[in-house]
């Protein structure tokens, strides 16, 4: 048997307009969630994957082909002909009463996602299934909406989307933890392909500071990669990093603009998917909706780092307790630090700024104290570091020299040094840790589940 197709439609428009058709036919194609039977009576819960809501189909032994839809099994592929039935009493506003089913494919009985909880590590090991569970149709259903939610606020800010390079040549950071892509088995670089040691990105902010130059203001949305052997929930090797460029602006502007475009993207991503980050609250964090509230309303909070480091000093003098508690003018800030800032001092996203020059990377504006720099930290509930930045040196003498101080061979970074030379007046930018963001946007507390394939130390499945 086979239903007519040509009239299929989607969950998604059926939930937009299910007041209006009431009483009509519906026709559509869905997965199986679940199969429930009954002697005479049989409940099917199926979903097609254009929206987050499931929906209740009823069917009855009045079907020719009965007993065999009681048997489809969870993840089979079923088309439904039926009426869309108003049930203003029930928990979901409509249900469907089948006249017609169909079984077009049938999952097998080992089908690994059966209709029970399963540990989020066994899940990992499923990434191509996982994404059928409600959780983590939730969570992927606020990752393509934040993603949306990004390009727009950029692209009504006036900004130029810059798609910047994933092979290059360079460290942005300075780190030396890159990944090597060669065809060689040997480091002869200069008789591999590009004659050169050529790497995965880890950020796309040089190449970008180029661009704004052009085009004053551009953002990159990306794909980078570093070969950190960490295995903490907030790390992974593979990852995408949101890095807007603005020529002519400085630490303020920077800070401006950090401020506007999460309230504005985590505004938009709650009017959204306000049915999915409701689900993942029960689930993550209950206090998830006003913590995201609060963001959108509240002031950010700014504090200068020595005054940061005074007040961690303080807090141990009064009793609170760190795990590190050697606090001191030139160490690099860990998570349990900068959460104790904004969730105990200010319990707002706090903006850190002017970092010692020792910790923060060769591009970052020297002050005038000469000890530290223009760079900034946006500390956020929860999750600690969010966002880093910085207005740019823009003196070519100094940027050489920070180079040199930080083990950078220059000539390696001709082409960027020389933009100081060919007509530059200050510029800002900074970089956010998409994923990191989607942690605090969801609650969810492993890097791992808000990327669709992680990429981890020891692990390359998919």
């Amino acid at each position: 048997m086979e239903l007519i197709r040509s009239k299929m439609t989607d969950l998604a428009a059926i939930f937009q307009n299910y007041t209006k058709l009431g009483n009509q036919n519906i026709n559509l194609i869905g997965r199986v969630r679940t199969n429930r039977k009954g002697k005479k009576v049989s409940f099917m819960v199926v979903n097609d994957g254009t929206i987050f809501q499931d929906l209740q189909v009823v069917y009855k032994d009045e079907l020719s082909n009965y007993e065999n839809i009681t048997k489809a099994r969870p993840a089979s592929i079923v088309e439904i002909s039926g009426t869309l039935v108003l049930t203003p009493n029930k928990p979901q506003p409509f249900e469907i009463q089948a006249t017609q089913m169909e079984i077009l494919d049938q999952a097998i009985e080992e089908y690994p996602l059966q209709n029970k909880e399963h540990t989020p590590e066994f899940l990992r090991e499923l990434a191509h299934l996982r994404v059928r569970t409600k959780t983590f149709n939730a969570i992927y259903r606020v990752r393509s909406a934040a993603s949306f939610a990004f390009h727009r606020f950029f692209n009504e800010q006036g900004f130029v989307y810059v798609q910047t390079p994933i092979l290059t040549s360079n460290d942005a950071e300075g780190a030396g933890e890159t990944f090597v892509v060669t065809t060689r088995n040997d480091d002869k670089y200069d008789q591999d392909f590009f004659g050169k040691k050529a790497v995965l990105t880890v950020s796309g902010q040089l190449h970008a500071e180029a661009y704004a130059q052009a085009f004053r203001k551009v953002y990159t949305f990306g794909p980078t990669f570093r070969a950190e052997e960490s295995y903490t929930a907030k790390h992974a090797a593979e990852f995408w990093m949101i890095e807007p460029e603005v020529a002519f602006a400085d630490l303020q502007d920077n800070i401006d603009l950090i401020e506007a475009m999460l309230k504005s993207v985590t505004k938009e991503v709650w009017d959204v998917c306000h049915t999915e980050l409701n689900f993942l609250a029960q689930h993550f964090d209950i206090d998830l909706a006003s913590r995201l509230q609060s963001l959108t309303t509240k002031n950010f909070a700014l504090l200068p780092y020595r005054d940061a480091i005074e007040r961690l000093k303080e807090a141990i003098a009064d009793g609170h307790h760190f795990d590190d508690e050697n606090i001191f003018f030139g160490m690099d800030l860990a998570t349990e630090h900068e959460r104790f800032i904004c969730e105990v001092l200010y319990n707002a996203p706090t903006f850190i700024v002017d970092y010692p020059k020792t910790i923060k990377s060769f591009y970052m504006k020297e002050n005038p104290d000469l000890e530290t720099v223009a760079g900034v930290d946006l500390l956020v509930p929860g999750i600690g570091e969010l966002v880093g930045g910085s207005e740019r040196e823009g003196d070519y003498d100094k940027l050489v020299q920070r180079c040199l101080e930080q083990g950078i061979d220059p000539k390696g970074l001709d082409w960027y040094l020389g933009l100081r030379r060919f007509g530059y007046y200050k510029s800002a930018g900074f970089g956010l840790g998409f994923e990191r963001y989607l942690m605090y946007l969801t609650g969810v507390t492993n890097i791992r589940d808000v990327l669709l394939y992680p990429r981890t130390p020891k692990n390359l499945l998919f």
